[in-house]
């Protein structure tokens, strides 16, 4: 199982990036995780799959800006450290 933490930085909030990260996932499938947004305008992704070309897809899309509004315009990714998620949810804060 790979798991990774992504702070996605740029034009992701209020622009449908939460939802369009969902999306994306249950699009490529066996990608799960929580997004949020972050009080610094930042956009927070941790996920987890067993498949680690799905996640590298999943991450390339992501850098891609996976909503036609947003703009990635840097992504942090590291290794991450959580328990594993079963679904795929945008998280309210």
């Amino acid at each position: 199982m790979r798991k990774v933490r992504m702070i996605a930085s740029g034009r992701v909030q209020g622009v449908g990036f939460r939802w369009s990260v969902q999306f994306l996932a249950a699009e490529i499938g066996d990608i799960y995780g929580r997004v949020w947004n972050n009080e610094d305008g930042t956009v927070t992704i941790l996920a987890n799959s067993d498949s680690s070309e799905k996640l590298s897809q999943f991450i390339h899309e992501i850098r891609k800006g996976p909503s036609r509004a947003a703009k990635v315009s840097y992504l942090d990714v590291t290794l991450g450290s959580f328990e594993p998620f079963t679904d795929f949810q945008v998280k309210h804060m």
